[in-house]
């Protein structure tokens, strides 16, 4: 055995190392240097884990093994975790962010050089939540969204430019919810479906509501209810969930139509088509707070603090990443608008989608 004299701790030979360093020597670590290395090795324990969890996942669908409850669950948690340990490491090493990426996410949340990753994480959520083979697809799914929103908006009062703002607000919600996918399932619950993500009672909800506008709307445009006659009648058995025109309809009057009338006002509040759609899909996420907003007559300095609310914003990707982010207590509506970000892609392929719409009409 070695004798006391002999033994010399880890702990001592640092003390020691700091005792012979010469004043201001960076050799040794500080704690700002520490505090970088544990953001690293954050980062790439996430970062392996993320990797993992998507060959896990490919692995399983190409042999066609069977896939656990909600299988996009683990892969979104992996992903949301890779990027937040990223954010936690240019936060203590600016220096790390890297050059811009073709997601529009902001450089300081994400690797460019991890893109490929995000590529195969689309590609297996296109699997996981394929339409069932029984879907009833339209041959104009873009155009659907469009006409919808706008006939809902012109029987709620609005003249044709602002209903033509309903339209184009109502595909925006279309490609947040789906990426512009029609009648997907969800890999991440088993409760929302379809084109606009409905459960069951919000899309009851939704029909009943639709009910109620409809002979308003064949007053003006009976070409529109005969389409929606045919689509009921096409619908038979099927949870009307997947027949994209009905959840669309039905997920634009549960909880969309009735701020419609409101168009104007908002546009005036928020002239960026981008901030209108952001405004909108907000109504879904989080309604109750949002219509509170709108009625403050101050809509972005309006404030939300709300434990719960600011979970579901962050369950949405806002203030979700990194300690600093999730640190936050309260944000107001441009704050929480300015979150945003994942949505901004979707959200130009819309206008891009609407302006294809439009100029064929």
């Amino acid at each position: 055995m070695a004798s006391s004299s002999r033994t010399i701790t880890a702990g001592a030979i640092v003390a020691l190392a700091m005792l012979c360093a010469p004043p201001g020597d960076g050799a040794l670590t500080s704690p700002a240097q520490a505090q970088q290395a544990d953001a690293l090795a954050a980062y790439n324990n996430a970062l392996n884990q993320f990797k993992a969890v998507l060959a896990e996942r490919r692995r399983q669908i190409d042999s066609r093994q069977p896939l656990p409850d909600r299988p996009g669950q683990a892969l979104y948690l992996a992903r949301n975790s890779m990027m937040s340990t990223y954010k936690d490491l240019t936060d203590a090493q600016p220096s790390r962010v890297g050059r811009p990426n073709k997601l529009g996410i902001p450089p300081n949340y994400f690797d460019a050089d991890n893109e490929p990753l995000i590529d195969e994480y689309k590609k297996l959520f296109d699997v996981m939540q394929a339409a069932p083979a029984d879907a009833q697809n339209s041959a104009t799914p873009f155009k659907d969204v469009v006409d919808l929103g706008r006939a809902i908006a012109r029987a709620k009062g609005l003249d044709a430019g602002n209903a033509e703002t309903a339209g184009r607000i109502s595909l925006a919600l279309f490609f947040a919810e789906t990426n512009g996918n029609q009648n997907i399932g969800n890999a991440r619950s088993n409760t929302y479906k379809g084109s606009f993500q409905t459960g069951p009672s919000e899309d009851a909800s939704g029909r009943r509501k639709w009910a109620a506008i409809k002979p308003q709307i064949a007053a003006f445009d009976p070409e529109l209810i005969a389409r929606d006659a045919k689509e009921e009648a096409r619908l038979g058995n099927l949870d009307p969930r997947y027949n994209h025109w009905l959840n669309v309809r039905n997920g634009l009057m549960n909880a969309h139509a009735e701020l419609f009338a409101q168009i104007p006002a908002i546009a005036r509040t928020l002239p960026n088509p981008i901030d209108q759609m952001k405004f909108f899909e907000l109504i879904q996420i989080v309604p109750s707070p949002t219509r509170s907003a709108l009625a403050s007559g101050n809509l972005l300095g309006y404030r939300v603090s709300d434990p719960t609310i600011m979970g579901y914003l962050r369950n949405n990707s806002m203030f979700a990443y990194g300690r600093t982010d999730r640190a936050k207590t309260s944000a107001n509506y441009r704050e929480i608008m300015d979150a945003m970000w994942l949505f901004n892609e979707k959200f130009e392929r819309a206008l891009a989608e609407y302006d294809k719409v439009r100029a064929r009409r």
